[in-house]
């Protein structure tokens, strides 16, 4: 795609964005399009919300369990980053209107201590890193209609961040066995999905090596201080105006978040 396309594109995003409307699929006008051009698409849309007054609080990755994969019609991992923006407290309201089309996603976040810069961050270079661990949701939201998107369309869309809420307890990634820690999912008081950290590439410590790996090919740290959200545990549930939702995981804590 050429850096004008790149440009209009993420600008079209930034617009849907700010007026919660969606767009039609990027790879239905552009079929030609690669996930390196959706990255760069991205990098348009994180610039138009950073010249905005936005900072770059951490990052996500997208796409990491066989439940959502199967929902989107997506089968690899991608990323995105996560914005100050996005961040709401345990228990705070979220206007649902302020969303398009949000699912919730129950995950557990990484609060990093140390920076992380791949190639070759392992499994235990990770929890070297890692201040402590915490439960969160995240509210994904798509500025693509209808969710209809390809990996390119989701990529370009910085992974389809909504927003993020994190729980009010935070314990040591030692203190817990993130790959069996079992997760359960509440939607007004009626448990609508289970997992365990398994399903995020077999363990979440998995998946954020997988991210400091994949940026660090990019020249991308992984920031002391950053916010690593490491990918849901379960399917994505729908939210709607009225709707509260409960995560509960195994030796880590609960999180809680409604919506108005």
């Amino acid at each position: 795609m050429s850096p004008e396309q790149i440009t209009s594109l993420g600008d079209e995003l930034y617009a849907a964005l700010r007026a919660c409307s969606t767009i039609e699929p990027l790879t239905n006008r552009f079929t030609d399009i690669t996930i390196e051009d959706a990255y760069h698409v991205q990098q348009r849309l994180l610039q138009r919300r950073q010249q905005a007054g936005e900072t770059v609080v951490g990052k996500k990755i997208g796409v990491t369990s066989k439940a959502v994969m199967d929902m989107l019609g997506v089968y690899q991992p991608d990323f995105g980053y996560l914005l100050s923006g996005m961040v709401y407290g345990e228990g705070q309201s979220i206007a649902a209107s302020s969303l398009i089309q949000p699912k919730a996603e129950g995950e557990i976040a990484f609060i990093l201590k140390k920076d992380l810069l791949g190639p070759g961050v392992t499994h235990a270079d990770v929890l070297a890193a890692t201040e402590c661990v915490m439960p969160c949701f995240e509210i994904v939201d798509s500025r693509i209609r209808d969710w209809k998107i390809k990996i390119q369309d989701t990529v370009a869309d910085n992974a389809s961040c909504g927003v993020f809420v994190l729980g009010d307890r935070a314990v040591s990634p030692r203190a817990v066995d993130l790959s069996t820690c079992g997760m359960v999912l509440e939607k007004n008081g009626e448990v609508i999905g289970t997992g365990a950290g398994a399903a995020a590439l077999g363990s979440p410590v998995n998946a954020v090596a997988w991210l400091a790996n994949t940026l660090g090919r990019l020249g991308i740290p992984l920031k002391a201080g950053e916010v690593v959200l490491s990918g849901a545990l379960a399917a994505m549930a729908p939210v709607h105006a009225g709707d509260n939702f409960r995560v509960s995981i195994g030796g880590i804590g609960s999180c809680a978040v409604r919506f108005e």
